[in-house]
């Protein structure tokens, strides 16, 4: 291709022909054509970005690895620009930049940058407008990305949640339908056996030890075991079916209070008394674990809802922190659990409201403790305080893992810089946290040394913030 056919192509170029001719022919002097094949790479993840891109025919497209294989976010054609633009920041590409066919490009090298920006006024000017182009195309899609990867992570841990207390209450219905009619049998035994008034009190005396809530606090299941067997021993003793050891040694009853029971209560009667008891609480212990169950499935999706705001306007509003913390601790549990990792969650009394976006709030939350869980080794500690301090709410996540190194520290919230491995972290978390604070008037900042990392967020109380929707 001849200078002269380059210039012509530049001069027709969809994003720079607009430029001033002696513009577009310092361009053509200072780079060099390049002919691309299909399938190959200009630019790839952990290699330095150091040239600026000018299609001239064919297609590329820059992919990201986001966990769950390559997705494309991005396509240039003939007429379009790529690569390093001028005042940009990136260092390393986020994905890899492909041709999808064969492509014949422009390519001007980084240290020609300084030149160009100071000889082609107007070439600049429109690379610089598509930098910001570009940006907000990738902050679209790495919100975007974020969200869902928030979404599946809310999911898989809600669904892990939801797992105990729904099997809890289909094992406890299932039992249910034998133990009404174990009652229903030692209801008609007991009216046969035609109990006198003292008999009757007594029978009221082990009932309401079977209500009561068994003192001591939870036994080992070596003492729930020896407590079994002392009670299926004294059944055995007064003729009594031991099998009903097992129901009563769940309730409060005690050998002594048995022992009082059996002065009053003997022979036939005392085994109507008993089974009739033992019946009337397994009845009721299941009960009591359904209606358990279903409160902490019903705390689950309630917290859900909190964390989520679906039922709220996305403006500006006075937003309480208790509740908006506590919601994102429940949805992160699981994760927690998995790793053995104790979450405390202190916030000082009287804390006042914060005014902002209250899902967006919860994002901030759900990326900082997402992350700290995965800083801290298995059996570590976090700890999510919030104070009053100088007319501000401050929101403190710390925790106990390795810590931020100091040549990392400074680009954390750097859009896509990760230290995770590849298909790991996408190096928009802390951005897009980064981003959110500053879109509710508040500040975020960082202090980390081996052992303990924190991440300090500050957000103006609800009657400083003038009241203003955004």
């Amino acid at each position: 291709m001849t200078s002269e056919e380059l210039l012509d192509q530049l001069a027709a170029h969809r994003t720079l022909g607009s430029a001033p001719r002696e513009e577009l022919a310092w361009l053509a002097a200072h780079g060099t054509v390049r002919h691309i094949k299909a399938g190959e790479a200009i630019s790839e993840p952990g290699r330095s970005l150091d040239w600026l891109f000018v299609v001239l025919s064919g297609r590329l497209s820059i992919s990201v690895n986001q966990g769950a294989g390559r997705r494309r976010v991005m396509e240039w054609r003939g007429g379009d620009v790529s690569g390093l633009l001028p005042y940009s920041r990136m260092v390393n590409p986020p994905g890899a930049n492909v041709a999808e066919e064969p492509v014949v490009l422009l390519a001007i090298h980084r240290d020609q940058l300084t030149a160009m920006i100071r000889e082609c006024h107007e070439v600049t000017s429109i690379l610089v407008h598509k930098m910001l182009d570009r940006a907000r195309v990738f902050t679209s899609t790495g919100l975007q990305d974020e969200k869902m990867a928030s979404l599946g992570r809310l999911a898989a841990g809600l669904a892990h949640e939801l797992n105990n207390p729904a099997a809890a209450l289909e094992r406890s219905a299932s039992l249910l339908e034998d133990r009404l009619e174990d009652g229903e049998k030692a209801t008609r035994i007991l009216g046969a056996a035609r109990l006198t008034d003292a008999q009757l009190e007594a029978l009221d005396t082990v009932r309401k030890a079977c209500l009561a809530s068994p003192s001591g606090g939870v036994l080992s299941p070596i003492q729930q075991a020896e407590r079994e067997d002392a009670i299926a021993d004294w059944l055995a003793d007064h003729g009594v079916d031991p099998g009903l050891a097992e129901t009563l040694a769940d309730t409060a009853v005690t050998i002594d209070a048995l022992d009082r029971i059996a002065t009053s209560v003997d022979g036939p009667s005392l085994d109507a008394v008993l089974r009739w008891a033992a019946a009337g609480c397994a009845v009721r212990g299941l009960a009591s674990e359904m209606q358990e169950a279903a409160m902490r499935i019903a705390g689950l999706v309630q917290a859900v809802k909190g964390f989520t705001h679906m039922d709220q306007a996305t403006v500006s509003e006075p937003v309480d922190l208790m509740m908006s913390l506590t919601n994102t601790v429940t949805v992160l549990r699981s994760k927690a659990r998995g790793k053995s990792v104790a979450v405390t969650v202190d916030i000082a009394p009287g804390l006042p409201l914060v005014r902002g976006f209250a899902g967006e709030l919860s994002q901030i939350w759900a990326n900082l403790i997402d992350n700290a869980l995965d800083a801290v080794a298995q059996g570590g500690r976090i700890d999510v305080t919030a104070t009053c301090e100088r007319r501000q709410v401050v929101v403190r996540v710390v925790d106990d893992g390795a810590g931020i190194p100091e040549d990392v520290r400074a680009r954390i919230f750097e859009p896509f810089f990760t230290t995770k491995p590849i298909g790991k972290g996408t190096g928009l978390g802390l951005d897009i946290v980064r981003r959110l604070v500053i879109h509710n008037d508040g500040e975020i900042e960082v202090e980390s040394r081996p052992g303990r990392t924190e991440f300090r967020v500050s957000l103006p109380m609800a009657d400083d913030a003038g009241g203003s929707a955004k």
